[in-house]
């Protein structure tokens, strides 16, 4: 089922400045002007998988929410699949491109310098997530070992006040805006 039509955002909504978010050559568009954090689906998802495509000039931070449940607090209701110009950045952390931010390191860093077109699939199964960036896995998660707020299962802090474990129920799609431009297109998404 597409999510984007390619010509109008129709079933996208934002909690911010609507001029942030447009239509540019088919594409959903991130003006990085007022936008307000992120635009999202108007529907809810648990368990899918969501393709998509995405392109950004260097230096770039932006990220993929998803399960994200409180429309004023999507960092801490949310999960991040990061978005960062991180071509070529090895060893791979839990901020580069591709990571569940600040939970799951990639295995690798795999996406393209900046200015050309990367492919994600998120797959998200109750508490399996897993994530392909340009054709290889580099993501394959289980919440159920993050039981403690704060705390990723090899004992290193991260930001989050509620336990990934319990991060399971339906929620927004989102894209970020964090202040640069990016674009996305061909958004999809399979409901398991």
């Amino acid at each position: 089922m597409q999510l984007f039509d390619g010509s109008t955002l129709n079933g996208w909504a934002t909690t911010g400045n609507p001029d942030g978010w447009v239509v540019d050559h088919g594409c959903i568009f991130c003006t990085a002007e007022k936008g307000k954090y992120l635009y999202y689906t108007e529907d809810q998802f648990q368990n899918f998988e969501l393709s998509l495509a995405f392109k950004h000039p260097p230096n770039t931070n932006s990220g993929v929410f998803f399960r994200w449940t409180d429309l004023d607090n999507p960092v801490q209701t949310g999960i991040e699949i990061q978005i960062l110009d991180t071509h070529g950045h090895e060893p791979a952390t839990v901020k580069c491109c591709g990571a569940v931010y600040d939970l799951q390191a990639p295995t690798h860093n795999t996406c393209k310098p900046a200015g050309e077109w990367n492919h994600m699939t998120l797959y998200a199964l109750d508490n399996i997530i897993r994530v392909t960036l340009n054709g290889e896995q580099i993501v394959d998660m289980d919440l159920n070992h993050w039981t403690a707020p704060g705390q990723n299962p090899d004992g290193t802090p991260n930001k989050f006040k509620r336990a990934f474990c319990e991060m399971t129920e339906a929620g927004y799609i989102g894209l970020q805006d964090h202040g640069n431009q990016i674009w996305f297109r061909d958004i999809e998404i399979e409901k398991l």
